[in-house]
């Protein structure tokens, strides 16, 4: 951060844009003194800002979305990806793995022959097949079938959340004997990678742990995928670990609870034309609603309702108390319990139930 500072000192008094009579750079013609940086941002001039250990803080939902992104492209030989003619070019250039260079056909014309860590059209469908067949708690994730495409080979349209739950538990699954080991095993590490670093809880010598295998599974991935793979995104994934040991949980830092309020701001909007005020006003209106919700008993609101997505049918002639209320997951299992615990469950049942106290006195 003192070389920073330092560095930036210089650009203190630097209007930016471009100033009058300078001419423009040729092409290939280099500046006499190459600079870092182009501008200085106002928030150096806080007293405490060069002070900070993090003052810049990386995303990792938004990072975890392109990497995901990217992956999922350049595998299912999707429409947006990095396995383009001017990757395979960059590989003509450098010497490097001649079985992807572009082919030269009798017509004059250049064809792109298929990759070894792109999927075939079989393989493709049967990861979608797969995706369809996935069944997630209520609240843990999105429908990933919307994200299918017609025809049943593509995936398009993911969310931020979609790609996070893809990485870090999907992708391990469903990419398992479709693509090469290579490709699996580097793919699994790196989701293993974001899902202890996205853990509630993080322990010091785990993030060190991190910090140091991190690069290793990059390397992995630059042994299969082109260089146009590797841009920025996947690179910050290398000071995520450092990130955390001074901030703390990614939880702490990342951009989810805000994306979620501007969904939930931008759906207040009804006059497009004035979308200030459409916010602005659904807003009074939702939290005067909210206020007067905690002072009506008799009215049903979102504070008194019953959740009807975890109602399990309890009847009227049930017990008061077999009707807690708890939020049930998963499939039913029959357990068998012993003479012990169920004379347990009835002097509880017993001892707890208003219907049973006249007959106690």
């Amino acid at each position: 951060m003192h070389e920073t500072s330092e560095c930036l000192e210089k650009l203190k008094d630097v209007t930016p844009g471009k100033a009058d009579g300078t001419k423009k750079r040729k092409r290939g013609q280099k500046d006499k003194e190459p600079k870092l940086f182009s501008r200085r941002s106002a928030l150096w001039d806080l007293p405490y800002w060069k002070y900070l250990k993090l003052p810049h803080n990386l995303d990792v939902m938004h990072i975890e979305k392109n990497i995901c992104d990217a992956l999922l492209g350049i595998i299912l030989c999707l429409e947006k990806n990095k396995d383009t003619v001017n990757a395979r070019l960059d590989l003509q250039d450098m010497g490097i793995r001649p079985d992807l260079h572009l082919e030269e056909d009798e017509d004059n014309s250049v064809s792109m022959p298929a990759a070894w860590y792109s999927m075939e059209k079989e393989e493709r469908v049967a990861f979608c097949v797969f995706l369809k067949s996935i069944r997630f708690p209520y609240g843990y994730a999105s429908n990933l079938t919307r994200c299918i495409s017609s025809d049943g080979s593509k995936v398009q349209g993911l969310k931020t959340h979609d790609c996070h739950i893809l990485l870090q538990r999907i992708l391990a699954i469903g990419l398992r004997g479709l693509v090469h080991k290579d490709i699996y095993v580097a793919v699994v590490e790196l989701g293993k990678f974001f899902q202890e670093l996205c853990s509630r809880k993080l322990k010091v010598d785990r993030l060190k742990r991190l910090k140091a295998e991190i690069p290793v599974i990059l390397c992995k991935l630059e042994k299969i995928f082109p260089p146009a793979f590797f841009d920025v995104m996947v690179h910050l994934a290398v000071h995520l670990p450092d990130e955390a040991l001074l901030r703390g949980p990614v939880q702490y830092g990342w951009m989810y609870p805000f994306e979620r309020q501007m969904g939930t701001l931008k759906g207040y909007v009804r006059n497009r034309a004035r979308p200030k005020g459409s916010i602005a006003e659904a807003y009074i209106a939702n939290e005067a609603l909210t206020f007067c919700s905690s002072y009506m008993e008799d009215v049903v609101t979102r504070f008194n309702r019953d959740d009807e997505k975890w109602h399990h049918g309890a009847t009227d002639g049930d017990l008061p108390i077999f009707q807690h209320g708890v939020k049930l997951l998963g499939a039913n299992r029959q357990t068998y319990l012993d003479d012990k615990e169920f004379h347990k469950i009835c002097w509880y049942v017993l001892n707890n139930s208003e219907e049973v106290e006249p007959y106690l006195r």
